[in-house]
């Protein structure tokens, strides 16, 4: 399968299926018309789009946010839902490459969502029951041991837990070791979203719902923002689209790979399983190229992800072979069953790190959060926020020119190549 060199989004589309879409039902939707102008105007009302636009609102900046189609409508209202700590990338090269208050700043993330739903007060499913990282073989048990060491010598207050360790937190013989960080937490992502959605409207922030951009330009010192229905005329622009990123932005969607990452739902655990996954609140990601990761939510249903079809799909067809896993790894899922299948785009950058770009003296586009969305996004938004109000060294990573990467429009094929995504289905059915 070969794409176009442009991942384009459709707009005015309904929320994908979900088990977060079923729960929290649709919301009122107010496309742009006519003219408007701002401060700040902000394409995409993601996470990043959306802490951005609180934190300008709550700084008295009047801030317009374009959405193609909803908040949380992207990966931001259809994740796992877990609030990572830290960088993809290994803590010694972050501090090489960005300095330790960027290495610290990163893994005090799942902090500062916590202190903002707390401070804002919406109901979010909220939980802070830690990340652990966990080793399936050897050498991933080596690497994550030496992981432990260098984020205790960089002032990481994490830990290492043996087999016995890891087997008492998931009830599963499957890890010989993981790494435990305390900061990590959960969330239901679209309620999260809709609720940072909700508190930047409060605040001030202006947010029109199905409102594709079809053109950004300058207009003397600023920019003029234009949709199918009307435009706005901003002295700054946030471009923060991520996964879903199309041609808006040259050169911009191939600068990533966007990576489907697939979610199975099951029916809510009895009491058995419920004290044996995860029962004190923690999310857990595995290591290595092909990974799953998985969470048990308020209800008590196993929230389980991984690698899938690298195309847009929902339904329980569409996770088969994550079901499948689940119930080698806890045989007692089987009897329990499934409620939901679905899947969307993350965006993964060459060198794994979030990249940003200037567009002029006054744009800026921010994308590649690598599948550390949640966390991530939250803490960056008040530094965009603060560099888009004219404060100095507010960003935590510098500002590079977009580099497209080579073949990035075989990306499908890529993944399958690169990610190996195929070995997880071995590995389910060998």
């Amino acid at each position: 399968m070969i794409l176009s060199d442009t991942v384009e989004t459709r707009a005015a589309q309904a929320l994908p299926r979900s088990l977060y879409a079923a729960e929290d039902g649709p919301r009122a939707r107010a496309p742009l018309s006519g003219p408007a102008e701002a401060e700040v105007a902000i394409v995409g009302a993601g996470i990043l789009g959306l802490s951005t636009a609180l934190a300008l609102a709550e700084a008295g900046t009047s801030v317009t946010v374009l959405e193609a189609n909803e908040p949380g409508w992207g990966a931001s209202g259809r994740n796992g839902g877990h609030a990572n700590p830290g960088l993809k990338t290994h803590p010694d090269e972050v501090v090489r490459d960005f300095g330790t208050e960027t290495l610290h700043w990163a893994y005090d993330a799942p902090r500062t969502l916590a202190a903002l739903i707390d401070r804002l007060g919406f109901d979010a499913e909220f939980r802070q029951g830690g990340t652990y990282r966990a080793a399936v073989s050897e050498a991933g048990l080596r690497d994550v041991e030496a992981l432990t060491a260098a984020l205790l010598r960089h002032d990481i207050p994490v830990r290492f837990d043996d087999a016995a360790a890891m087997e008492a937190a998931t009830g599963c013989t499957r890890y010989p070791g993981g790494l435990f960080d305390p900061a990590g937490a959960q969330v239901n992502p679209l309620k999260y979203t809709r609720g940072l959605a909700g508190a930047a409207q409060a605040a001030g922030a202006v947010i029109h719902c199905d409102s594709p951009v079809t053109a950004y330009a300058r207009e003397g010192a600023g920019w003029k923002v234009t949709t199918q229905g009307g435009s706005v005329t901003a002295g700054r622009l946030l471009i923060a689209t991520n996964g879903y990123s199309g041609p808006l932005v040259p050169k911009l969607a191939q600068s990533l790979i966007p990576v489907f990452s697939a979610i199975a739902a099951s029916h809510p655990l009895p009491e058995a399983l419920r004290g044996r996954i995860l029962a004190g609140g923690g999310v857990l990601y595995e290591t290595g190229t092909v990974t799953i990761y998985y969470r048990v939510d308020a209800a008590g249903r196993l929230i389980f992800g991984g690698r899938g079809q690298m195309e847009e799909a929902d339904g329980l067809p569409s996770v088969t072979v994550l079901q499948r896993l689940a119930e080698r790894i806890w045989p007692g899922l089987a009897a329990v069953g499934w409620a939901y299948g679905w899947n969307g785009r993350v965006a993964i950058t060459a060198d794994h790190y979030p990249h940003l770009h200037a567009l002029e003296d006054s744009g800026l586009v921010a994308v590649g959060f690598n599948g550390r969305g949640v966390a991530l996004t939250t803490a960056l938004g008040p530094r965009l926020a603060a560099h888009l109000r004219g404060e100095a060294g507010a960003l935590p990573f510098p500002v590079t020119p977009i580099r497209p990467i080579p073949f990035q429009r075989f990306w499908p094929v890529g993944v399958n190549a690169v990610l190996g995504a195929d070995s997880l289905i071995r590995r389910i059915r060998g």
